[in-house]
């Protein structure tokens, strides 16, 4: 009797436990936690997301590349419309009535009771006659943002353009954006997109259930303030990169300056440009269609994408690599009657230079001279093929020191390696019977061997500073700390002895300050600048006018490379242009040429522009279903020329 008495208070005492601890559970949920009633009303607590101010890209000098200005988003919650006059509204925003139904009916089927953006990037002015009558227009809100606007339309393919996201970037950032959010999309807009952007702020609002705001939920605890992005002030010197781009107005082509002590990108020109304003804003898609449809292919951003036979302006990097090899010396001399014979294959030369040296050979680009150090070089442990294809991959991965074959891994998206053949691709090309007659090209520049401005401008460093290069990179610092990657300040050595490089640097400084030299046209006042000029033949019209260079000689500043297509000799354009971009750099002044007495506005004012060539009307074709309007066929000419110029070039004799 006494047992079951006991288990009756046991049984009991468990209840009253368990009701204790439902109880206590339940005040928790109620009293001493709000996760519960959050959950349960998310409905009811809505976030507001502040947009912080992107980052300001600077100059090197602290002058304003990018910068912000205010812009307006309409919301609308579909739930909370009501009646109003709608064509008021319409003609604020700009837009007409059906498309005032089509955006509504889309934001009612993403949510009844959740805001979406309306109509985006609302101008200053037009949110002010917006918010004059906004009170009207219930289940309307308006959400502030910045936009991107660059003071000097300049440096498009440097900044890059920002865009709305993608799916892909919703993955990618793992919820950071929401749909209608923007991002950069190209240039340096996307590759420092994680520091430019900032960190968003939010707002938590609670709604009772009339859905009227009841002020910010738990006193603003679970609110955060926007954080700007940090600034980035880049490597770009405004006044040359403006500059550059005027001179290669109405022209194709590149100009890329380097520091050389550092590997700062001083000029990152790519011709034809766009005004990057123009990427800005409600006009966004129509602009990027025009810009898009230019046949001279203006995205393409050729200081990183360009590809470019070296041509003549290998030579110094061929030299230097004869004179570490020992095959030939400063004091050296080879008979140039005006052409180079290899096997049964002969090889022209622009002059007859007789008895030629190194210095003299680069001072008037002699193919003789180049021909024959680089036929010793491959004939240097014995005439017979196998020994010879041995001497040129060790002589090609020589080459790839120099930054050729590979990207340079510059802080900027898109960068082509293009190309420089290793053995075994000319054993898949020839088979195994090559020798150096069969690839003579390569010894001056041609063949299969091609570059980018930047991989030719920083050759340029390298003999600058007698045998190194510092990665090149565009900026030079984030935020208030100046931050920098320390990979861009680490030295990459070429392996060559910095001794060498005088007589080369000798023949470079000839090249321009002599009156027999080949780039005499970039000749300066009280400055001493070496250089290279390369005239680079082509399958598609007047040859490629190509100059690299620095200054001064010693403790140099400046390194440049300038293509110009279709300019003709190197001399011709791309040497004065480097000379005005290296003067205006070093003293921050114009003077005429020295040589022609040619002033800055002949070569602004010149017209490059290759003739596009309009393909043949497309045949009538008599069923009506595969007929080609006249629009449509003016669309395959342009097709076809684009396939024209992306195909690699045959390339010949160079200066």
């Amino acid at each position: 009797m006494d047992q079951l008495f006991n288990r009756k208070y046991i049984i009991q005492g468990l209840f009253v436990l368990l009701a204790i601890l439902l109880l206590g559970n339940l005040f928790y949920i109620q009293i001493g936690t709000d996760k519960y009633f959050i959950n349960a009303n998310s409905n009811a607590l809505r976030k507001s997301y502040i947009f912080p101010a992107r980052g300001v890209i600077l100059d090197r000098n602290n002058n304003i590349l990018a910068q912000n200005q205010p812009t307006y988003d309409l919301i609308v919650t579909p739930k909370l419309v009501k009646p109003f006059d709608t064509l008021s509204l319409c003609e604020i925003i700009g837009i007409d009535m059906p498309t005032f139904r089509e955006k509504l009916r889309k934001a009612t089927v993403k949510s009844r009771y959740q805001a979406s953006i309306f109509q985006k990037l609302l101008s200053v002015e037009t949110y002010a006659a917006l918010q004059e009558k906004l009170a009207n227009y219930e289940g309307f809100e308006v959400q502030k943002r910045t936009i991107r606007y660059y003071p000097d339309s300049i440096a498009s393919h440097f900044l890059g353009y920002m865009r709305e996201v993608t799916q892909g970037d919703l993955d990618k950032y793992n919820g950071y954006y929401r749909s209608g959010d923007y991002i950069g999309k190209t240039g340096i807009e996307k590759e420092y997109e994680v520091n430019l952007r900032g960190t968003k702020g939010v707002t938590h609002i609670l709604y009772n259930v009339k859905n009227v705001a009841q002020g910010k939920y738990a006193d603003g605890k679970l609110d955060s303030m926007a954080i700007s992005g940090d600034q980035l002030t880049s490597t770009i010197d405004i006044g040359i990169q403006k500059l550059g781009e005027e001179l290669l107005a109405n022209k194709v082509g590149s100009i890329v300056a380097i520091e050389p002590a550092t590997g700062e990108v001083l000029a990152f020109v790519s011709s034809p440009g766009y005004d990057p304003n123009k990427l800005v804003g409600n006009n966004f898609s129509k602009n990027y269609s025009e810009i898009w449809a230019n046949p001279y292919q203006a995205f393409v951003v050729r200081p990183i994408q360009g590809g470019y036979s070296p041509g003549s302006a290998f030579k110094p990097l061929d030299a230097l690599i004869a004179l570490s090899e020992g095959v030939v010396d400063p004091n050296s001399t080879i008979f140039c009657p005006g052409y180079y014979v290899a096997g049964n294959r002969k090889f022209k030369c622009e002059h007859i230079d007789g008895n030629t040296n190194l210095r003299w050979a680069l001072s008037r680009s002699c193919n003789t001279y180049f021909y024959s150090i680089f036929a010793k070089m491959m004939t240097k442990n014995g005439n017979s093929r196998i020994k010879q294809q041995a001497a040129y991959e060790a002589w090609q991965n020589k080459v790839r020191k120099f930054g050729i074959g590979d990207t340079l891994g510059i802080d900027f998206p898109g960068e082509k390696a293009y190309k420089l053949f290793r053995k075994k691709d000319y054993d898949k090309k020839h088979g195994k019977y090559w020798s150096n007659s069969t690839i003579m090209s390569v010894a001056i520049g041609q063949g299969e061997i091609n570059t980018t401005p930047l991989q030719m401008a920083n050759i340029m460093a390298i003999i600058a500073n007698r045998g190194y290069y510092l990665k090149p990179h565009i900026v030079k610092g984030i935020g208030n700390n100046k931050y920098i990657d320390p990979k861009y300040k680490q030295k990459h050595y070429v392996d060559i002895d910095a001794k060498l490089f005088e007589p080369v640097i000798a023949g470079m400084q000839d090249a321009v300050n002599t009156s027999t030299g080949t780039a005499t046209e970039s000749r300066l006042r009280n400055i001493i600048m070496a250089g290279k000029t390369g005239t680079v033949q082509n399958s598609r019209g007047k040859n490629h006018s190509v100059f690299i260079g620095f200054a001064p000689r010693d403790n140099p500043k400046i390194a440049i490379a300038v293509i110009v297509e279709n300019g003709g000799y190197g001399g011709s354009y791309a040497a004065p242009i480097a000379s005005y971009i290296t003067e205006k750099y070093l003293t921050d002044s114009l003077t005429g040429r020295l040589i022609n007495g040619a002033t800055i506005q002949k070569y602004k004012d010149a017209n490059l522009l290759p003739i596009l060539k309009v393909t043949k009307p497309v045949n009538k074709i008599t069923d009506s279903l595969n007929k080609n309007t006249k629009k449509e066929n003016n669309k395959i000419a342009i097709n076809t020329f684009n396939k024209e110029i992306d195909k690699p070039k045959k390339n010949a004799t160079t200066k």
